[in-house]
């Protein structure tokens, strides 16, 4: 057995190691964060920066608004059928991440109902004045509109129960931290559901860089700690992947 004295003496030469041990761990998930993007050229719809292999796609302006309220796109995109493969329900709270008009928040806030919530997420303080006008209209009531940064949501922690991107993960400039910002926003398993137009289809008639093969989704998400449950292949030009949080 050891005296109280030499017990004091061992406590204070372990501080210092287990100091620097967490100092050092968290320097290197820091610094394997910081690595996984790198600059490069600009191509004409990029940003000159990389993650995980793929340039970052440049963000669609708030002056493209009238493209997200075509007519024909839920001929393109078949709205109807993602909605389905959401399984909502009504009361549930849900993150629409780069709601854009609120094409989806609108549709998403009939089928969660009054005691659901939509938080309608967007960058650009022009696209959130847009949603503040959809949100005035008694029966969006239940749509949030709020500004988010590029690396965070700006929402408290286990808010949300689902939290969607349509066509918007392959245009954040942080990738990373905006998914640890949605992670943390939502309740233990949470969804997290990424809508992209799929790469691996040449018929797809949307620029390369904004398009994402299954495979790079599932690499990005899993990286950074969501686990896969499947992808959904009924939309006609749309990947429909979903994941969960631990």
């Amino acid at each position: 057995m050891f005296s109280a004295s030499q017990q004091s003496k061992r406590i204070l030469l372990v501080l210092p190691i287990v100091f620097l041990l967490f100092i050092f761990g968290w320097a290197a998930a820091s610094e394997s964060t910081a690595n996984r993007y790198s600059t490069i050229p600009a191509t004409p719809d990029g940003i000159g920066k990389s993650y995980l292999g793929r340039e970052i796609a440049q963000v669609m302006g708030w002056q493209g608004a009238q493209w997200l309220e075509r007519e024909e796109r839920e001929r393109e995109e078949r709205g109807d059928l993602l909605l389905r493969e959401l399984t909502l329900e009504p009361g549930m709270d849900v993150v629409d991440v780069g709601a854009g008009t609120g094409y989806y928040a609108r549709r998403i806030a009939a089928l969660v109902g009054p005691k659901g919530k939509v938080f309608a997420i967007d960058v650009q303080p022009e696209m959130v004045e847009m949603l503040n006008r959809v949100a005035k209209k008694t029966e969006f009531g239940n749509i949030k509109p709020i500004l988010g940064t590029e690396k965070s949501v700006t929402l408290p922690d286990g808010i949300a129960d689902l939290a969607i991107m349509v066509d918007v993960y392959h245009e954040l400039e942080f990738p990373s931290e905006m998914l640890a910002s949605i992670t943390r926003a939502l309740r233990p398993g949470g969804r997290v559901v990424f809508v992209e137009y799929r790469a691996e289809d040449p018929r797809v008639p949307i620029k390369a860089l904004h398009k994402m093969s299954e495979s790079q989704i599932r690499r990005e998400a899993e990286l950074n700690g969501l686990i896969w449950v499947r992808t959904a292949h009924t939309l006609p030009w749309q990947h429909v992947v979903i994941f969960k949080t631990k």
